[in-house]
């Protein structure tokens, strides 16, 4: 597979998710109380349609523009970063919702977390590709990019009671530095303590204790905790394999909380069936492949790490929603990449595609790896 082969793949997945997407908001958004009394341009369906042209527009402007740019200014950005998260814990600006404080008011009101998987990944592509030489070493190849640019924004995501998100992170985070030349015992250790600090931070809270035990038997908790995944499973039954169709699950009316959120993955179960619900695993795998395939064929250090994290950053959220709606995992409220209703997650979410396909673009590219027969031609006919 070229790296054009890639970046197509990676569009037309991305596409059909987002055009899923709007489908799904439209079925299940309308059946949210209050929403059928709004203008168009103010309910769900509007919304998401609006910040998908605006996460497009993005995108194909960060696609034209030499991703190489902003290795200048990646320190400002984390710093901008830095303060915004820290932001959302100051009166006034935070925002506070469901008891998770991960939102702030500037006029907007948007989740700094979101601009933190693009800025972090920037940030680690950079900080390895200037101390490759180093990358095993403690100071440089693990404290300094792991706990200080990575771990400190990563808390701030942590104690803003955004779990999941921190979580996904997390991952991608770990999957950049194991391939950039971290020690594994390091990493090993840094999970070890990172598993320790969150479980004492869910044993002191009764609330997140109550979703550990729904977790382990939603039924017994279906009219509290485990309210969410005991419907999800009861619409994925209902579904079967080909679904009920699409439109008529029961399930978004009032009794699925957040169907048009974090939970749309339990309505495409309901209304497509098995089949939908695998079409959606394997478009997302299609495009985890297809970024690993650019940035293995990426010639330019920088360019390979940046590939990998954002693709991360992309599957990982993906997966654990996935699992969280079908009682693989405990519930920790993540939206579904391209497909859940939101804003600030879908525009970035966009804009990271924007700057794979700058990647694939602006870089030199091994091609002579990947095409033996090419290869052996130049070597005949030098």
């Amino acid at each position: 597979m070229t790296t054009r082969l890639s970046i197509i793949s990676i569009w037309i997945c991305f596409i059909l998710l987002l055009v899923l997407g709007v489908v799904m908001v439209a079925s299940t958004g309308s059946c949210v109380q209050g929403q059928a009394e709004l203008p168009w341009y103010e309910s769900f369906l509007g919304k998401q349609c609006m910040f998908a042209m605006l996460g497009l527009v993005t995108a194909l402007g960060l696609s034209r523009i030499n991703y190489h740019v902003w290795r200048r200014f990646v320190y400002a950005i984390w710093v901008g970063c830095v303060i915004l998260l820290i932001c959302c814990y100051l009166p006034g600006i935070g925002k506070t919702i469901n008891g998770e404080s991960r939102w702030i008011n500037l006029g907007l009101t948007f989740q700094p977390s979101e601009l933190a998987k693009i800025t972090l990944m920037l940030t680690l592509a950079h900080w390895y590709t200037t101390h490759r030489e180093v990358a095993g070493t403690f100071w440089k190849g693990f404290f300094w990019p792991g706990a200080v640019l990575f771990g400190f924004p990563l808390v701030l995501i942590l104690f803003e009671k955004d779990m999941g998100t921190a979580a996904a992170l997390a991952m991608s985070g770990f999957c950049v530095m194991y391939v950039s030349g971290t020690r594994s015992w390091l990493l090993l250790l840094s999970m070890l303590i990172g598993a320790i600090f969150l479980y004492l931070m869910m044993t002191s809270s009764p609330n997140r204790m109550m979703r550990i035990e729904a977790w382990f038997d939603p039924q017994a908790y279906s009219q509290g905790a485990g309210r969410q995944q005991w419907i999800a499973i009861l619409a994925f039954a209902r579904g079967g394999l080909a679904g009920v169709g699409l439109g008529d699950g029961i399930e978004k009316y009032g009794n699925l909380p957040y169907a048009h959120t974090d939970f749309i993955f339990a309505e495409i179960g309901e209304e497509w069936g098995f089949f939908g619900a695998a079409g959606v695993v394997l478009l997302f795998s299609i495009m985890a492949i297809s970024g690993l395939v650019l940035a293995v064929q990426t010639q330019d250090t920088f360019g390979r790490i940046l590939a990998l994290g954002l693709s991360c950053t992309i599957f990982w959220p993906a997966m654990l929603n996935i699992m969280v709606v079908t009682a693989l995992l405990p519930n920790t409220g993540l939206p579904l990449p391209f497909i859940s209703s939101g804003g600030t997650n879908l525009v970035f979410t966009i804009a990271s595609i924007g700057l794979l396909t700058s990647i694939q673009r602006h870089t030199p590219i091994i091609r002579q790896n990947y095409w033996p027969l090419r290869r052996l031609k130049e070597i005949q006919n030098p």
